[in-house]
């Protein structure tokens, strides 16, 4: 009898004796949701800091365009007030003075007495002007036309031999260059010619350069800007 009661109490023992598997398996599930919420908390911290940067990124955007656009609406006014102002004064009539012809937005003036080159810039200089400087071929053209005498015009190389510059202090391009057959030639080497460091127009039939002692007398040729 005592032994059935001890294996009774065995028995209830063993059913009564938690199990250490269900003890793990109900702590894995306690700590699971658990894990499931900081995962969540982490992925919404990351969805606040993308979403910040986007912001970010999306106001930085705007502003530097809006900073282009008002630029530009600048420009485009300036522009258009550059331009209203252009139109302005092309329909204004320039004129010139009294004894001098004028070519497109400029005037000239022939000289009616000779002197040497200094003396007709000097000249030039006390009417509000200077030599002549060429700068295209309408203007060469028109001055063949302005002159048949020989004549200054404010081209030399006073400063640098070989050098040829203009009053304006712009230098002599290939573009407009009209010098006749074998000039310049400073003189050739010929004694009783001098050094030749300035220019004039031939005359006689002939628009075209020669390189001449600028103490030779001759007529000369002003230009200044015509006047509104």
């Amino acid at each position: 009898m005592e032994e059935i009661y001890n294996n009774a109490e065995d028995d209830k023992s063993h059913y009564l004796r938690p199990s250490t598997d269900q003890t793990g398996s109900r702590s894995s599930k306690r700590r699971r949701p658990v894990a499931d919420f900081l995962c969540l908390g982490l992925l919404s911290v990351f969805l606040v800091i993308g979403l910040i940067g986007l912001g970010v990124h999306y106001y930085t955007s705007v502003s530097s365009l809006t900073e282009e656009r008002d630029q530009l609406k600048t420009n485009l006014n300036e522009m258009t007030e550059e331009n209203n102002n252009l139109q302005s004064l092309s329909k204004k009539k320039t004129t010139c003075p009294d004894g001098w012809t004028k070519l497109c937005s400029s005037c000239y003036f022939l000289s009616t007495e000779r002197g040497s080159w200094t003396t007709g810039r000097e000249d030039c200089r006390t009417r509000g002007a200077d030599l002549v400087v060429i700068d295209s071929i309408e203007e060469q053209t028109f001055l063949s036309t302005f002159t048949n005498m020989s004549t200054w015009i404010g081209l030399s190389d006073r400063d640098k031999e070989g050098t040829w510059k203009w009053v304006d202090g712009t230098l002599l391009t290939v573009k407009f260059w009209f010098w006749a057959s074998n000039q310049p030639d400073n003189g050739n080497g010929v004694t009783e010619w001098g050094e030749e460091h300035c220019v004039h127009i031939l005359g006689w039939g002939s628009s075209n350069w020669n390189d001449y002692s600028c103490e030779a007398y001759l007529l000369w040729i002003c230009e200044k800007p015509a006047q509104f």
